[in-house]
């Protein structure tokens, strides 16, 4: 049986959150540092399935510029369940509690999508963005065309052109 629990990451010991990291990094072979800290500072959505950590999903809180408008965004990041425990629902299960969250509280939700993730997010109802990307980088507004194809949406109560231009804010590590 498997326990969800939501919570931000000032909310959560060490331990959880160190479980969670563990997580990442053996799912994901390129995990770095800036990605794991790309996942701090929201709320976590980690899975628990006795006393370890089998999911874990992040909603933070990010700056889009879309259509002359900067959009208060819930960014998912960090979204895993541990390969022995996968095609279960529990994704599903996370991403159901993060979605509420970026419905109540943000004008859209976004997030970076792997190949494998793509088809996950969009029977969910994300939308792929088709326009030009982009970042608002210490030297200015710079193109970010390797993300086009893999940058999803899940459109809120502000208006989306999805083949209009979608600027990120500046972060270390991968913008999107």
């Amino acid at each position: 049986m498997s326990r969800l629990v939501t919570a931000h990451t000032a909310d959560l010991d060490p331990d959880t959150l160190a479980a969670a990291r563990a997580l990442l990094y053996d799912v994901f072979d390129d995990m770095t540092e800036p990605d794991w800290e790309h996942c701090l500072g929201g709320v976590h959505a980690v899975l628990w399935e006795d006393d370890a950590v089998i999911g874990h999903a992040a909603l933070i809180q990010r700056r889009l510029l879309h259509a002359g408008r900067a959009l208060r965004t819930g960014y998912v990041e960090g979204v895993a369940v541990r390969a022995d425990r996968r095609g279960r629902g529990h994704g599903g299960t996370m991403m159901t509690a993060l979605e509420r969250l970026v419905r109540s509280a943000y004008d859209l939700g976004a997030l970076g999508a792997t190949d494998e993730g793509a088809v996950f997010y969009a029977a969910r109802g994300w939308r792929l963005w088709r326009g030009p990307t982009s970042a608002l980088t210490p030297a200015g507004v710079v193109g970010t065309p390797d993300d086009d194809d893999c940058v999803y949406v899940l459109p809120g109560a502000v208006p989306l052109d999805l083949d209009g231009a979608l600027t990120c804010d500046w972060r270390d590590g991968d913008v999107w």
